[in-house]
């Protein structure tokens, strides 16, 4: 079992009431390694200027997590099946909408990866699916939700 930290800090302004609503939504994730994040809600789910359209929401944080788990385990399944990854990209998106029982939620993610491979051993495309397929079938944050997770190779 492993455990992991996440610190998550908000303060009202002075010049806020609070109880109409009109109040800023940024804070800070604080994460054990150091690294301060500023975040916010979405601007599609809090209006400006309540929220902050340069931090990161937990939406995008979704999804940007999904994504980066899938390749963290793609680069090590093509690294143990001798295949070299020079790069690695993905422009993901996040989809929220209604669910079967009618409540919003993020109901699909779709992960666009773009890869580089370099050497002798280059995969073809029925093995690069099947990088993808098992990194899949990895991820600890994909078998940890419910959403449904689209991988469209670029």
């Amino acid at each position: 079992m492993a455990e992991y930290v996440a610190s998550i800090e908000w303060s009202r302004s002075d010049t806020e009431a609070f109880t109409d609503n009109r109040y800023s939504r940024a804070h800070t994730w604080r994460f054990d390694g150091g690294i301060t994040v500023a975040a916010s809600s979405s601007p599609h789910v809090v209006p400006l200027p309540y929220s902050v359209e340069a931090n990161v929401d937990p939406e995008e944080a979704f999804v940007a997590s999904l994504s980066s788990c899938h390749m963290l385990w793609f680069l090590y399944l093509a690294g143990n099946s001798k295949r070299v990854v020079d790069s690695y990209r993905d422009n993901a998106l996040g989809v929220m909408a209604k669910n079967a029982q009618g409540k919003l939620a993020m109901t699909e993610v779709i992960l666009r990866p773009e890869i580089k491979f370099s050497g002798n051993n280059q995969p073809d495309q029925s093995e690069i699916d099947a990088l993808h397929h098992q990194a899949h079938e990895q991820c600890f944050i994909a078998n940890s939700v419910k959403t449904e997770i689209k991988i469209e190779p670029q």
